[in-house]
C-alpha cells in the first residue's frame, strides 16, 4: 500500500459506514478474504467505516493475529519453574535468582528489511528493545539470526551491509551491546533475507509490569514521537504477503527509526515505572497505535476512547484511519491514573519527550475512536468490539501435503563422494571458493583433505563473524562476560550502576540450520533447540527457556504449511523432553518472492542461567600440552552438510540425526564439568564438523594441535560429518582423570585424540596446516566478500 491510495469518502450515517459498493473491493485491497469481511459485517452489525476496515485488516492480519499458525503454536508449553510470565504479553519473562528477572523476545523485520535493509533492520532492534523495557527491564543485550543469499550477487552484498549496519547503528545510539548472533548465505535467501533479533532485558522481580488496560477513568497517554505517514501498514502489511515485481513500490510502508528518541525513552519510562505512575504500559509497534490499544484494552476486559486530533501528528492532513493504523517509531502507549498526570507530563517534559493525553479507559469493552474536528455526533470514526479486533481473529486449518522433495532428497545417493574422498580428493576444486590467495605450498605433506579444509574456513557459512560484531558495541554497559565470537555470549547479573555485582551471569545463543529443516522440518527444528543448548553447556550454563522466530514460506501452501506443523511439533517435543518453556515468540509467514520460499527456518533463541561467571569456558585452545577429548560420537552421515555443499554443491541427504537422551547427557556432563572448572576450553561441532571445531580451537587460542581419529569411519565423515551431541574439550594434565570419571557417571561416549601445542593443525593421515594459513583464510573471508565490486 502506498501513501497516495485513494480514499473514498464516508457515507453519512451516524458511524460514518462505508457504502457495500465501496467497502467489498477495499476490503479486498486491504488483504480482507470475502469470509473475513463478512466476518467484520456481522461483529459490527452493519456495514463498516472506513477506518473500522483499514483496523481490521490490519488486525485480522497473518502478522497480527497469527490466523494460520494459533492451533500449532498450542503445542508450546509456556510453563517452568523459571517462567514469571509466559506468551501473551510484550515479552517473556524468568527468574534468574537473587530477586533478579531477565525480559527476552525475539521478532523478525524480514520485508522491512528486504525492502530497505538499514531502517528495515534498525526499525526491528527499536522494537524488539520496546517489547523489553514495556516489561519493566532495562534492555542489556541484542542478538541476531540472519538469513541472505549468496554473496557473488551484489544486492544480497547490498542487503547484507545494509541490515548489518542498522542493526549496529541502532543499538550502538542506544547504548545496548549486540553480543551474539548467527548468519548464513544460501541462494534459497535471494528473493527474501530474514532479519530475526533478539532483546534481552534485566530487572528485579517486583518490577514486571504487563500491559494490562485497567481503571475506568484512567488517562491513555502517547508518550514519544509524533505520528507520520512513514510506515503506514509497514510490517503488519509488509508481513502478510509474498513479494513480486511491486516490491519496490512497498518502500513507503518501511518504518523510520531514531534511535535517539528511543534512548530517552527507555529512560523515561524506567523511571515511570520504578516511581509507580504507570498503571500499564505498552509499545506501538506493528499496526501501531490500534494494537497496542486493543491488546491493552483486551487483556484488561475494558474499553478503549480515543480522539485522533489529540494525537501529535508530523505531516498535515492526516485522516483518522492513517493515525490509527501508522507505524511511527519510538510511541509508547499508557494507562496513567487521574492523580498522576501532572506528575507524568512533568518527568516527561524533564526527559524533552511528549506525553499527549489521547483518550480514557471506559467500561464498555469498546475501542472507539473519535475525530473532534467533526461535528458532535458524528465524531464517531470507529465503534468496534476490542476483544474481536484482539484475540478473536478468524483462525484456519491450512491444508497439508509432504513436499514431494523430501523423499527425493533422501533418496540421492552419495556413495560418489566417498569415493572421490577415498582417493585423496576432496571433491575436486574449492567448491568454488577461493582461499584467499594463501600459497599452497605452506601445507604439510600427507594431507589429501587440506583443499576440502580451506574450503570450508572460506565458506561463508563458517568463516569468522569478526566483521559484522566489530561494527557493533558489544561492550557497552561494561556486562559482557564472553564476547562474539564464543558458543554463546555471557553477561553478568547486577545493578553495575550501584556498584552491586554478584557472581550470577546468564548466556544467550541464537541458532538454526535452514538447510537441515528444508531436508527435514522435525529433526532441523528440533537440532536448533539442541545446538542451543549445546551452546550454553559449552560455557556452563543451566538452559532457562526460549523464544522462537518462525520463518516459513506461504501457509497457504500445503507444502509450505506441511513444513511449519512439522517443525512446530519437533521443536515442541524437544523442549517437552528437555522442560525448557517456549516463553515468547513470533511467526513470520509469506517469506516468499515469485513464488519461492525461502528455506523453513525456524529460530531458536535461548537463555541459561550461570551461577559464578567466574567459571565459564570459552572455545579456544589455552597452552600447549592440554588434553583433546572428543565428548559425543561422531557417525558416517554427510547428508545436508557444509562439506557436501561447499565440495560439491550439493544440498542432499537426511540431516544428522539426534538422540535427544545423548544430548542430554553429553551437555550435563560437559556443563558439570565446567562449572567444576576442570575443562580449559569446550566448543561444540556443528557446520564443517570435527575439522572445523579443532580448526577454530587453534585458530582462536593461537596454538596448534596433534590429532589422531581411529574412529573406524571414512575419513571423510570423521572429518567432516556434523553429527550431533559433540563437543571438543581441551583439559589440563590435573583434570584428565576427574573429566573422564565424569563422563563414564553420565555414560557419555568420548574420545581422546590428541593433544595441544605447536603452529600446526594436523591431523594423521588427512589434515596438516599451518595455523597462520588456517587464520588468514578463516579471518579475512567475510570482509573480502562483502567488499567485493
Amino acid at each position: 500500500m502506498t501513501n497516495d491510495t485513494h480514499i473514498p469518502a464516508p457515507v453519512s450515517d451516524d458511524v460514518k459506514t462505508l457504502s457495500a459498493e465501496l467497502a467489498e473491493p477495499l476490503a479486498a485491497e486491504l488483504g480482507l478474504s470475502p469470509k473475513e469481511y463478512e466476518g467484520v459485517v456481522a461483529t459490527q452489525g452493519r456495514l463498516p467505516s472506513l477506518t473500522e476496515l483499514y483496523v481490521y485488516s490490519l488486525m485480522w492480519s497473518e502478522h497480527c493475529s497469527y490466523k494460520h499458525s494459533k492451533k500449532q503454536l498450542r503445542a508450546f508449553s509456556s510453563t517452568g519453574k523459571h517462567v514469571l510470565q509466559g506468551p501473551g504479553e510484550n515479552a517473556g519473562v524468568i527468574s534468574v535468582g537473587d530477586g533478579w528477572a531477565v525480559a527476552f523476545k525475539m521478532e523478525s523485520h524480514n520485508h522491512p528489511s528486504a525492502i530497505e535493509p538499514f531502517q528495515g533492520a534498525a526499525t526491528g532492534v527499536g522494537g524488539i528493545v520496546r517489547d523489553i523495557f514495556t516489561m519493566g527491564a532495562r534492555p542489556v543485550a541484542i542478538l541476531d539470526s540472519l538469513r541472505f543469499g549468496t554473496l557473488d550477487k551484489p544486492r544480497q552484498r547490498y542487503l547484507f551491509d545494509g541490515s548489518v549496519a542498522g542493526i549496529g547503528a541502532y543499538g550502538n545510539c542506544l547504548g545496548v551491546p549486540t553480543v551474539g548472533g548467527e548468519v548464513y548465505f544460501d541462494a534459497a535467501y535471494e528473493g527474501n533475507c530474514l532479519i530475526n533479533a533478539m532483546a534481552i532485558g534485566l530487572m528485579r522481580e517486583e518490577e514486571l509490569t504487563r500491559a494490562v488496560g485497567s481503571g475506568p477513568g484512567n488517562h491513555v497517554v502517547l508518550i514519544g514521537s509524533s505520528t507520520g505517514r512513514d510506515g503506514i501498514g509497514g510490517a503488519s502489511v509488509l508481513a502478510s504477503q509474498e513479494f513480486d515485481e511491486a516490491a519496490e513500490d512497498k518502500r513507503p510502508a518501511v518504518q523510520v527509526g531514531d534511535p535517539f528518541e528511543e534512548k530517552l525513552l527507555i529512560e523515561v519510562c524506567l523511571e515511570l515505572l520504578k516511581a509507580g505512575k504507570l498503571v500499564a504500559l505498552g509499545d506501538l509497534g506493528a499496526a501501531g497505535l490500534t494494537s497496542s490499544a486493543s491488546e491493552m484494552a483486551s487483556r484488561g476486559g475494558v474499553g478503549i476512547d480515543i480522539d485522533v486530533r489529540k494525537i501529535p501528528q508530523r505531516e498535515d492532513g492526516m485522516q483518522p484511519f492513517e493515525i490509527m493504523v501508522s507505524e511511527s517509531q519510538e510511541r509508547m502507549l499508557a494507562v496513567v491514573a487521574p492523580e498522576d498526570l501532572d506528575e507524568v507530563a512533568r518527568r516527561c517534559a524533564r526527559w524533552g519527550v511528549a506525553c499527549s493525553p489521547i483518550g480514557r479507559i471506559t467500561d464498555t469493552g469498546r475501542f472507539v475512536v473519535r475525530d473532534s474536528d467533526l461535528p458532535a455526533g458524528l465524531d464517531i470514526v470507529a465503534d468496534m468490539p476490542a476483544e474481536m479486533l484482539a484475540s478473536s481473529a478468524p483462525e484456519y486449518d491450512p491444508a497439508m501435503s509432504r513436499p514431494s522433495w523430501l523423499d527425493e532428497l533422501h533418496e540421492h545417493p552419495l556413495d560418489f563422494v566417498y569415493a572421490t574422498a577415498a582417493g585423496g580428493n576432496s571433491g575436486g576444486d574449492d567448491g568454488g571458493v577461493g582461499d584467499g590467495g594463501v600459497d599452497d605450498a605452506t601445507d604439510g605433506a600427507g594431507a589429501p583433505f587440506n583443499a576440502a579444509l580451506r574450503a570450508l574456513l572460506t565458506s561463508p557459512n563458517i568463516c569468522s563473524r569478526a566483521w559484522i560484531w566489530r561494527q557493533y558495541d558489544h561492550q557497552v554497559q561494561n556486562n559482557t562476560v564472553v564476547l562474539p565470537g564464543a558458543d554463546a555470549a555471557v553477561l553478568r547479573i547486577g545493578d553495575t550502576g550501584r556498584g552491586e555485582v554478584g557472581t550470577r551471569g546468564i548466556a544467550a545463543s541464537t541458532d538454526c540450520n535452514g538447510r537441515y529443516c528444508y531436508l527435514d522440518p522435525w529433526t532441523g527444528a528440533q537440532i536448533a533447540l539442541a545446538e542451543g543448548m549445546r551452546n550454553l553447556a559449552c560455557v556452563g550454563a543451566e538452559p532457562a527457556a526460549i523464544t522462537d522466530c518462525l520463518n516459513f514460506g506461504n501457509p497457504e501452501k500445503p507444502e509450505v504449511f506441511y513444513c511449519f506443523s512439522q517443525a512446530v511439533e519437533g521443536l515442541a517435543s524437544a523442549c517437552r523432553h528437555f522442560g525448557i518453556p517456549v516463553i515468547s515468540g513470533n511467526v513470520s509467514f509469506y517469506n516468499e518472492s515469485f513464488g519461492n520460499a525461502i528455506y523453513p527456518t525456524p529460530t531458536v533463541g535461548i537463555v541459561g542461567i550461570i551461577e559464578d561467571i567466574a567459571k565459564v569456558a570459552t572455545s579456544s585452545f589455552k597452552q600447549a600440552g592440554d588434553t583433546i577429548i572428543l565428548v559425543g560420537e561422531t557417525l558416517d552421515e554427510l547428508g545436508g552438510s557444509e562439506y557436501l555443499c561447499v565440495t560439491h554443491g550439493l544440498v542432499a541427504g537426511r540431516p544428522p540425526s539426534l538422540d535427544l537422551k545423548l544430548e542430554g547427557d553429553v551437555q550435563a556432563a560437559v556443563r558439570e564439568a565446567v562449572r567444576a572448572g576442570l575443562l580449559e576450553s569446550a566448543h561444540d561441532c556443528s557446520e564443517g564438523g570435527l575439522a572445523i571445531a579443532l580448526a577454530e580451537c587453534c585458530v582462536q587460542g593461537g596454538i596448534g594441535a596433534a590429532v589422531v581419529l581411529d574412529d573406524g569411519l571414512p575419513q571423510v565423515s570423521s572429518l567432516f560429518a556434523e553429527s550431533q551431541s559433540r563437543i571438543v574439550v581441551s583439559v589440563a594434565d590435573a583434570g584428565v582423570e576427574p573429566f573422564i570419571d565424569l563422563l563414564v557417571a553420565h555414560a557419555v561416549p568420548y574420545s581422546v585424540i590428541g593433544e595441544t601445542g605447536g603452529d600446526r593443525l594436523v591431523v594423521e593421515g588427512a589434515l596438516n596446516m599451518p595455523l597462520e594459513r588456517m587464520r588468514a583464510l578463516y579471518e579475512d573471508t567475510l570482509e573480502d566478500l562483502v567488499t567485493r565490486r
